[in-house]
C-alpha cells in the first residue's frame, strides 16, 4: 500500500505531551500547523529511507491556511499520523513544492 492511500485511511493524529510541543519550541511551527498540511492541496509525500531504521518514516511538503509552506516528517502507527519534526521548507524544498502546482 502507497502512502496516499495510508493516509486516507488516518483518522486523527498522535500527539503526546513531548511531540505537541517539540516543533514549537525548535522551529516555531504548531501543532495545528502540522495537521493542516495534511488537508492542505497539493501534499507531495515521499518515503524516508534514510530515518527509516525502525519504522517506515515519511516526509510530506504541503502548505497551512496561512500559506506557510512546512516540511513534516512523520510516521503512520495504525490509523494515526505521527508528526516527529516540522520546520520551514528549504529554498529547495519551495522551488519543488511550486513546480508540482503548474
Amino acid at each position: 500500500m502507497d502512502i496516499y492511500q495510508k493516509l486516507k485511511e488516518c483518522t486523527t493524529f498522535d500527539w503526546d505531551e513531548f511531540n505537541i510541543h517539540k516543533n514549537w519550541d525548535t522551529h516555531q511551527v504548531t501543532w495545528w500547523e502540522c495537521e493542516e498540511v495534511f488537508i492542505g492541496e497539493p501534499l507531495l509525500l515521499s518515503h524516508d529511507m534514510k530515518h527509516s531504521k525502525t519504522e517506515p518514516r515519511y516526509f510530506a511538503l504541503g502548505i497551512t491556511h496561512e500559506g506557510r509552506t512546512l516540511f513534516v516528517s512523520f510516521t503512520v502507527r495504525g490509523k494515526k499520523i505521527r508528526p516527529i519534526s516540522a520546520r520551514d521548507m528549504s529554498r529547495k524544498e519551495r522551488k519543488i513544492y511550486a513546480e508540482s502546482k503548474i
